[in-house]
């Protein structure tokens, strides 16, 4: 890696995407125990729910790699 700022870049979009997910799911799992509490059968529903911002780092991890690797 011969650019300092690749890798400024690529510690940005993973700390982002990071970031980002905590937020989302810190909300998500709130208002999800609360459900639970009073109607545990929608634990389904609500693993559902709180996985889907687990995207947000993997493609922030992704974009990371792409500018360590230098592919674009």
């Amino acid at each position: 890696m011969s650019d300092p700022t690749l890798a400024l870049a690529a510690g940005i979009a993973i700390a982002g995407g990071l970031i980002g997910t905590g937020m989302a799911q810190s909300g998500i799992g709130a208002a999800g125990m609360g459900i639970i509490a009073e109607k545990p059968e929608k634990f389904g529903q609500f693993l559902f729910v709180f996985v889907i911002p687990e995207t947000l780092w993997i493609i922030g991890f992704v974009l990371g790699i792409i500018l360590i690797l230098n592919v674009l």
